[in-house]
């Protein structure tokens, strides 16, 4: 059954919460570090071509990755849920259902990644000399899409069982596999953009059976038998909550594309700067995306003990760890935005093009630690289709408005376009901290 350590209904909100929220952001930390390497060792030995060729790729595959997480949160809240409720004997038809619903969404991804990588590379306005090199590198991630895929599902299946260690194990598996390959193929067989794909999905691949083989040796509270894998109820259960999420995931994603798409009209050190700047910002976001995985999990479980009060507390508390590690985040990405640009390139015009757009940017490594603790209070609590509704709306109705408004300016500069994040979002949190209220309200007068 849940021990101690994974029973989050009782005990200090905030040393559980920091204890599992850790190892999440070790796995994140890794996850961030494993794209940055493709894109350092790419900038140092590669070409100019090939790190925007990298960049633009890689903003393919984390839309289809962020996608997939978010969809896959319903698995993580829906275990939490059982858990909590003490029924853990309904979590193996969680899992199996995962299995068989996750399966077929790879057919298809696969299909379209390796099927249309040259016309996605030229409608995400890849400038004209990296085009082939950005097509390469999504037709062979998109190959191996079936390892991209089930290491995400894991992982929330292993977040939902309350345990967040493991997942950080797959991606240093994953991490250390692939700046192996990034080293031998990028730098020492000078495959450039090419090499980095190859690498990704190698280790993403070894992480997946490491994965697999850790979830049949635990010790689990429950059974998982051939009869699970099939369609069945749980499918729905866990879908009507991560389809509100997956949706809106995949528009602020492809938001992001419609922005790098932007930058890319700018030119190729443009293009450039920017791919490296996501990948700071990558970093910058990750202990906002650490809290909203572990909150989803802790508020979960709270809400199916019938503790509405400590799930509260778990949101405040979250908000708290979030703003101070974000008030320092945002020292450095604004003042020391060149000095971290410098780690992935040598080219003093990208280090200049990346700084240009992070200054325009820092604002929202302090909004995002209050949005995304929402977010997860939300998840944990079945809100998802509010989650949704906010998402759409600022990134439909203001980031990307926004963003097109400045980019085509005649003193269209990378800072200004990099407004859109934290102006967006400011609007995402008043909108989240409105219905916050709204809906405590309303419980009070039902109860």
């Amino acid at each position: 059954m849940v021990n101690d350590k994974t029973d989050f209904t009782q005990g200090s909100i905030l040393k559980k919460l920091v204890a599992f929220m850790m190892p999440v952001l070790g796995a994140l930390i890794l996850q961030a570090a494993y794209g940055a390497v493709d894109l350092l060792v790419v900038g140092r030995y590669g070409s100019t071509s090939g790190l925007s060729g990298v960049s633009t790729g890689s903003q393919v595959l984390n839309l289809v990755t962020f996608v997939v997480t978010q969809l896959a949160m319903g698995i993580t809240v829906l275990i939490g849920r059982y858990l909590g409720e003490k029924r853990p004997e309904q979590i193996g038809s969680v899992i199996g259902g995962s299995a068989v619903v996750f399966a077929g969404i790879s057919i298809v991804l696969f299909i379209l990644m390796v099927g249309f990588a040259h016309p996605i590379s030229v409608l995400m306005q890849a400038p004209e000399e990296a085009v082939a090199l950005t097509a390469n590198y999504v037709r062979i991630c998109g190959g191996g899409i079936f390892f991209i895929v089930a290491y995400n599902v894991l992982s929330a299946i292993f977040r939902g069982l309350g345990d967040s260690k493991s997942p950080l194990l797959f991606v240093l598996v994953a991490c250390i596999i692939n700046i192996i390959g990034d080293l031998a193929l990028v730098a020492g067989l000078h495959m450039d953009a090419v090499g980095a794909a190859i690498a990704t999905v190698a280790a993403q691949g070894c992480s997946v059976v490491f994965a697999i083989v850790i979830l049949l040796k635990k010790d689990l509270p429950f059974s998982i038998t051939k009869k699970d894998f099939r369609w069945n109820v749980q499918c729905n259960r866990f879908l009507k909550i991560g389809l509100p999420l997956a949706l809106q995931e995949l528009l602020t994603q492809i938001s992001f594309l419609a922005l790098c798409a932007f930058v890319n009209r700018l030119g190729l050190e443009a293009s450039s700067g920017y791919g490296v700047a996501c990948k700071i910002v990558n970093f910058a976001m990750l202990v906002p995306s650490a809290l909203m995985q572990s909150m989803a999990s802790f508020v979960s479980q709270n809400v199916g003990a019938g503790k509405t009060k400590r799930a509260k507390h778990t949101l405040y508390t979250g908000v708290g760890v979030g703003l101070a590690v974000g008030c320092v985040v945002f020292m450095l990405v604004m003042f020391k935005g060149d000095l971290l640009a410098g780690f992935f390139t040598t080219d003093a015009a990208v280090v200049q093009s990346a700084f240009e757009y992070l200054k325009g940017f820092a604002a929202e490594t302090l909004m995002t630690a209050i949005l995304f603790s929402l977010i997860g209070y939300f998840n944990g609590n079945n809100k998802t289709v509010w989650v949704m509704t906010q998402g759409l709306f600022q990134t439909l109705l203001v980031r990307l408005p926004f963003a097109y408004v400045m980019s085509i300016q005649p003193n269209a500069s990378l800072t200004k376009i990099g407004l859109a994040a934290p102006v967006s979002t400011t609007v995402g949190v008043i909108m989240s901290v409105i219905y916050y209220i709204y809906i405590n309200r309303k419980s009070e007068s039902e109860s």
